[in-house]
């Protein structure tokens, strides 16, 4: 995922779609003390296919050919590509302390979001390492240095320090060009197509769109959606519709709210779609919208 595109749609267009329930199939990432697993549920709710992690995993990724990119925080720790059949395609062991984020490259390698030391590494699916950049953290314990990581158009690295509470562009060397600070257990942040980012304020229960001076464009507020009940804001995905899909980790809060919804990147700020299924799921870390891939 690089540059995010955005569409607004006119009046007519959301009327039409306002009046289409709107379903969809997704994956999703559960993370809890009763269950640690990858969920596939139907565009009706149903749960169609799962994988049970085998150590803590918090991200995952799509590669568009069907299989999945998992971020292993096992020890030792590492990514693993698995198919739809729970074969392994692909596995790479870092001699890092923990691995909790990952992301699929256009060119078809791996970017891998190292945590002890913190840095990004990109390999290829043969598990050669192409380039190694480190980033900076004022946090010491590896496990909460580093969550989501992207790689933008422009070569530059998007990376989210949950511990720091901070987002932060790299250039290729790893110099900081731009950063939002005051983000409590930032978990994902994305750049739009128009240059501004949009930040899951983690904890804050916010999710924001920011300009590249740091003005406000866009926000939504746990105070805007009451009936969802923000806890912890994870992953990030922007429709090709323009609408935000948001993860919502329950951590705490279990049983009650969403675990994901889709709002409107508007003013009305409407939500057109929520899972919300506690039986079949307690808490989840992340959430991808299948048919919009």
């Amino acid at each position: 995922m690089l540059v995010v595109p955005t569409l607004d749609l006119n009046a007519a267009d959301k009327d039409a779609t306002a009046a289409k329930p709107v379903r969809h199939r997704v994956m999703i990432a559960e993370y809890g003390s009763a269950a640690r697993r990858l969920v596939e549920f139907s565009a009706d709710g149903k749960l169609t296919w799962e994988h049970k992690f085998p150590a803590v995993t918090v991200c995952f990724r799509m590669t568009g050919d069907g299989k999945m990119l998992l971020a292993d925080g096992g020890v030792p720790t590492g990514i693993q590509l698995i198919d739809k059949d729970h074969k392994i395609v692909f596995d790479y062991r870092s001699k890092c302390e923990q691995i909790l984020g990952c992301d699929t490259l256009p060119n078809g390698n791996f970017l891998i979001a190292e945590q002890g030391p913190c840095q990004a590494v990109e390999v290829t699916p043969k598990g050669e390492v192409i380039s190694t950049v480190k980033l900076q953290t004022t946090e010491k314990a590896a496990h909460r240095q580093l969550r989501c990581l992207h790689r933008l158009e422009n070569g530059h690295l998007l990376a989210a320090h949950e511990a720091e509470g901070v987002v932060r562009e790299y250039d290729a060397a790893g110099k900081v060009v731009w950063e939002y600070p005051g983000i409590p257990n930032v978990f994902e942040a994305l750049r739009l197509a128009n240059g501004n980012t949009l930040i899951g304020c983690g904890t804050d229960k916010r999710v924001i769109e920011v300009s590249p001076d740091k003005k406000f464009v866009w926000e939504l507020t746990a105070a805007d959606v009451p009936e969802l009940n923000l806890t912890w804001i994870t992953s990030l995905q922007v429709l090709k519709n323009g609408n935000i899909v948001v993860a919502n980790f329950l951590r705490g809060q279990e049983g009650k709210g969403a675990h994901a919804f889709e709002v409107t990147h508007d003013k009305q700020k409407q939500v057109v779609w929520k899972f919300a299924d506690h039986a079949l799921v307690r808490s989840i870390t992340m959430v991808r919208v299948l048919d919009d891939e």
